[in-house]
This record gives structure tokens, C-alpha cells and sequence, in this order.
């Protein structure tokens, strides 16, 4: 998580394509009323590189992972949000994840399972956030205030520079994820498909052989000791993500506010939606390897404002309106068909 994490989303109101298009808002005060709120819309996709042509689009708060791979790994992702109200339209605003004991006062969620197709020593992969240009000048008041609460009160493997060309924040991946499942080895690693389940929150713990590869790294059986255990570099340097062994983990908490376009840390609170613009309106989450670049996946979250989210919200009427026109049987491939659809749109809108 960083400042940088304050692409938020929030909607009052269902914008028309014309409110869309016209895309007021009140920068010179920061206003945030309905009028300036009403404008945004929230997209999630997901893809095995910063590519957006390659990304899906998440049907945020469906039991319907997002599925892909690239030659590293399969993936399978599902992301919730509390008072969701983006794009899909369709999509429900919550999800039972968040009356959950553990996750009564998360705000939203990232889980993922993958099986590698080589094997990649965890010594350098990273899980965090990232941009391809300077933010600099959009960074508000109290950056650096933020990042240190962050560090203090969140996970000290961070690392972050939000004043280069290329702002990043990362930490160790092992030391990020609040939970983390290791699981069967299977027998075909280039052809496995994830199993991740979207009815069960992912918990810390292993099975069937991951039992052994947990007892034999020494890596303890609870989130919070395993991420201070992932801490030291030793540790991490002897962990491998085995070829066609399956991985699960769950990054969440509740310091993003969708609802109120907010970022809100111990002792610390911070309205970001004057700050939105033009490159500073997506946040990516990235799994990677630091050291070679190599991307292993991608999540993306837009906030969707003027022309971009005038053509998203006549897609999406298009797609609903099939979906709805065609019944329950037909529905899941329209879901299928819907990233053919907006193939397009993703095409000159790079994330790079």
C-alpha cells in the first residue's frame, strides 16, 4: 500500500453518457459533492503484464475469478470491494468476505492463486505498487507523513520512491500478503489451472506436501509471524515458488475508503480526489521479480472519468442489455465475451 494507493473510486449516482463525456469538476477546491463524484467510475482488470491489451476485466464481488497466464505461471484472481459501485454495473456492491470475522474492517480485497510453470526463487519478488511517469506533482500534502505510518504500522519491508520518474512502492512478496496457502504439487505445471476457491477466504496454512515445505523453511503457521519471518533475507533466499505447486494469498485491508475517496492510516486521513488526473488515475498492483523484471501478473484499478468513461458506460449498456435479453443460461458467456468487447477501448490506453 502507498499515497500513491489513493486512486480511489466512489458513485453517487449512475453517470449517463453525456455527464460522462462532459467531465466537471471542482480542482481548484477539491470539492467532492455528488456533482464531482457522479463523473468516476471504478474498473478493475487483470493481466500477466502492464500490457492492457492483455488484461480482462475483474467482475469485482462475483464468485467468477479472472483467469490467465503467461510463461511464468497461471493465474486466477478475484477482487471485493465494500459499497462497490463501478463498472460492471451489474456487479453486487458487497460480498459475504466482509462479514467474515477476519475481514469485518477490511475495505476491500485481492486474492489470487497461481502455479508456476518454472521455478522462481522468492529472493527478489516483489508485491506492490508502481507508475510509468513522474506523479511528483500530484503527490498532496503529507506524502511522506503517509509512507511513514505505512512503514510503522502496516509492514517495515517496504520500499518506496514516490519522487522518481517511475514512482514505486514494493515489499518482499512473502512479507506483503496477509495470507498465504501453499498447496499440492501437481504433475503437469505448464498445463495446471489454479483451484482457487471463490465461496472461502484464502487462510494462512498449507496442505498435503505444503505442510513439508512449510516445516522445512521453518515458516511459522500464523499471517503476522510469517510475514515478520519473511522479513529476513535468508529466509526468503532459501524459498523457491515451485514449478506446478499451487500458491494462494489474500491482500487486504482497510486504509482505502472507496466510499469517501479517502485514505485513512492511524493518526492520519487524507481526501485525494482533487489530486485525480490524468496520471495518477490508475493504480496498479504488481507481482514481479525486482531484479530481472519479470512480470508474473496485474492488477489495475481505473478510475474511469470524461471520454473513457462515457465509452466504458456505453459498453457496459451493451453488454448488460444482451445479458439480460438472453437469460440465465447464456449469461456466463456473455461474461466470457465481455473482454472481446471492450478489446477496443483497452487498445489505446496503455498502462505503460
Amino acid at each position: 500500500m502507498q499515497v500513491g494507493s489513493t486512486i480511489k473510486h466512489s458513485l453517487i449516482g449512475s453517470p449517463t453518457t453525456e455527464e460522462a463525456s462532459s467531465h466537471t469538476r471542482n480542482t481548484s477546491t477539491g470539492s467532492n459533492d455528488s456533482t464531482t463524484t457522479e463523473k468516476y467510475l471504478l474498473e478493475v482488470t487483470a493481466g500477466p503484464s502492464y500490457d492492457r491489451d492483455t488484461h480482462k476485466l475483474v467482475r469485482v464481488n462475483e464468485d467468477t475469478a479472472c483467469a490467465f497466464e503467461n510463461e511464468f505461471m497461471s493465474v486466477k484472481v478475484l477482487v471485493r470491494i465494500k459499497d462497490f459501485a463501478g463498472l460492471p454495473r451489474t456487479c453486487p456492491s458487497t460480498h459475504p468476505y466482509f462479514t467474515d470475522p477476519n475481514h469485518t474492517s477490511d475495505l476491500y480485497s485481492i486474492s489470487f492463486s497461481f502455479i508456476p510453470k518454472r521455478d522462481l526463487p522468492a529472493t527478489h519478488t516483489v508485491w506492490g505498487n508502481d507508475f510509468p511517469q513522474p506523479i511528483r506533482d500530484r503527490l498532496p500534502p503529507g506524502t511522506n507523513t503517509a509512507i511513514s505510518i505505512v512503514k510503522r504500522f502496516v509492514d517495515p519491508g517496504l520500499e518506496c520512491d514516490a519522487y522518481a520518474d517511475e514512482p514505486w512502492l514494493y515489499g518482499p512478496s512473502l512479507s506483503c500478503w496477509f495470507s498465504f496457502f501453499i498447496g499440492e504439487k501437481t504433475t503437469t505445471a505448464t498445463a495446471a489451472e489454479p483451484s482457487i476457491n471463490p465461496t472461502h477466504t484464502i487462510e494462512e496454512g498449507s496442505t498435503g506436501t505444503g505442510d513439508t515445505i512449510r516445516t522445512s523453511h521453518n515458516m511459522p503457521s500464523t499471517g503476522p509471524a510469517r510475514r515478520k519471518w519473511a522479513l529476513t533475507p535468508t529466509n526468503r533466499d532459501a524459498f523457491i515458488f515451485e514449478a506446478g505447486r499451487e500458491y494462494s494469498a489474500d491482500f487486504h485491508n482497510g486504509y482505502l475508503d472507496f466510499s469517501q475517496f479517502s485514505l485513512k492510516l492511524p493518526g492520519f486521513s487524507l481526501n485525494v480526489m482533487k489530486y485525480i488526473d490524468d496520471k495518477t488515475h490508475r493504480l496498479r498492483y504488481v507481482f514481479k521479480n525486482r531484479e530481472t523484471e519479470e512480470v508474473y501478473f496485474v492488477v489495475v484499478f481505473s478510475l474511469l472519468f470524461g471520454e473513457e468513461l462515457a465509452e466504458a458506460v456505453r459498453e457496459d449498456a451493451k453488454i448488460s442489455k444482451r445479458v439480460e435479453g438472453s437469460g440465465a443460461n447464456d449469461s456466463h458467456k456473455e461474461v466470457k465475451g465481455q473482454k472481446k468487447e471492450e478489446q477496443h477501448r483497452f487498445q489505446d490506453d496503455d498502462v505503460d
